[in-house]
């Protein structure tokens, strides 16, 4: 369900993470134009599907949501997790449509921007086209960072760097530099991590007997960072 928006871009607390810094006036009034409606998305349901045309991009508002394809076994391979302030649907634009599932992991709102107003607001806002691109280099750097944790790491390692890059891109958005609700389930984690349910379960309660976080549910609060930052070693890791 999409509506129209009542708070412009330039009011949004989310603003600085996912829209260029240091607009001039005429160029936030510019910027302003780009989003047209807001769209709900309930926990579960995905907001756009593989092979679906590609026509817009999305500014996570609130939630929390997986992407994933589907592998040639058929089963779900978890390829991400995006947060508030990220933006999703960068996959559709090499090929005009989208390359895999992005599900809801709660409920959630998103900005709608479609892909062909942002070209044309990008003329005449360079650093809008800038920051674009700096967004599609992080995803590639990121996907990097995927493959070295799969292709490198032992599975304590692909945990705590999997909750070392969680709690960072948090705490970028207000939230504490200690603590995490685990918006996806083990099962999710493991999926990505390339990981048994078991094995996840496992190395968390692992981190808890040996007094570097402390899990209740869903809920992870790191006490020893500097042990977990020990474990994967020199930096790599991505969520």
């Amino acid at each position: 369900m999409s509506h129209p928006i009542n708070v412009a871009c330039s009011n949004c607390n989310l603003r600085e993470l996912c829209m260029p810094v240091g607009l001039k006036p005429e160029e936030l009034q510019r910027i302003d134009e780009l989003v047209a409606t807001r769209r709900k998305v309930k926990r579960g349901t995905t907001l756009f599907r593989n092979g679906e045309r590609f026509d817009a991009l999305y500014a996570i508002r609130t939630g929390f949501f997986k992407t994933c394809i589907t592998a040639e076994d058929g089963r779900d391979q978890v390829t991400g997790f995006q947060m508030a302030g990220e933006i999703i649907g960068l996959d559709g634009i090499v090929n005009d449509h989208h390359t895999c599932d992005a599900v809801a992991l709660e409920d959630a709102e998103v900005c709608v921007m479609p892909f062909d107003k942002i070209s044309e607001i990008s003329r005449d806002v360079a650093s809008l086209q800038h920051h674009l691109h700096r967004i599609m280099s992080r995803e590639i750097v990121r996907e990097h960072g995927v493959m070295l944790l799969l292709g490198t790491m032992h599975a304590e390692e692909r945990v705590a760097a999997f909750l070392l890059n969680l709690v960072q891109r948090l705490h970028t958005r207000g939230f504490s530099r200690s603590e995490v609700v685990l918006r996806m389930t083990r099962e999710e984690i493991g999926n990505y991590l390339g990981l048994k349910l078991e094995t996840v379960s496992r190395t968390f309660s692992k981190f808890a007997e040996m007094g570097m976080i402390t899990v209740r549910h869903r809920h992870v609060r790191i006490l020893d960072v500097d042990a977990l930052k020990r474990l994967v070693g020199p930096p790599g890791g991505a969520a």
